[in-house]
């Protein structure tokens, strides 16, 4: 049976010993919270999560909301088009309620580290979001 290696193992057991990139093993996460009172907001509107600095690695983001999206089509991403947007989470639906809920595609996931300063958006389609409730989205990021 053979041994095989992710990316970011592949140099462990050579020698000299290659270590995996810090920002992609055994990194320090930080988390950049914002908390979106719903008050349906339009599909005109666009929402500022986050601005990430430079240097930083996408590690996956998690959504959490007290009410149903309903068919509001949000994407998460560095456009504030929403035609453009989904870098980090595609368009979609978002129904779950109080469920913390994963995202992140594995390209935003295998992407190098930011080159400067990066605005992060939650954009809408299709529909307005709900009149009450609260979203929360947590964007996680390691450093280079």
């Amino acid at each position: 049976m053979a041994d095989l290696f992710s990316t970011e193992t592949a140099g462990l057991l050579s020698r000299p010993v290659v270590k995996p990139s810090a920002g992609a093993y055994g990194a320090r996460y930080r988390r950049y919270r914002a908390s979106i009172t719903l008050a349906t907001q339009t599909t005109a509107d666009n929402i500022l999560l986050a601005v990430i600095p430079a240097g930083s690695i996408f590690a996956g983001g998690t959504l959490t909301s007290s009410a149903s999206l309903g068919t509001a089509v949000i994407a998460i991403g560095t456009s504030q088009v929403h035609a453009t947007n989904g870098q980090l989470r595609p368009a979609g639906t978002f129904t779950t309620v109080e469920v913390p809920t994963n995202f992140g595609t594995s390209a935003a996931l295998s992407q190098a580290a930011l080159s400067s300063d990066t605005r992060i958006y939650l954009t809408i389609a299709t529909a307005s979001l709900p009149a009450a409730g609260t979203l929360v989205a947590d964007l996680y990021y390691t450093n280079a």
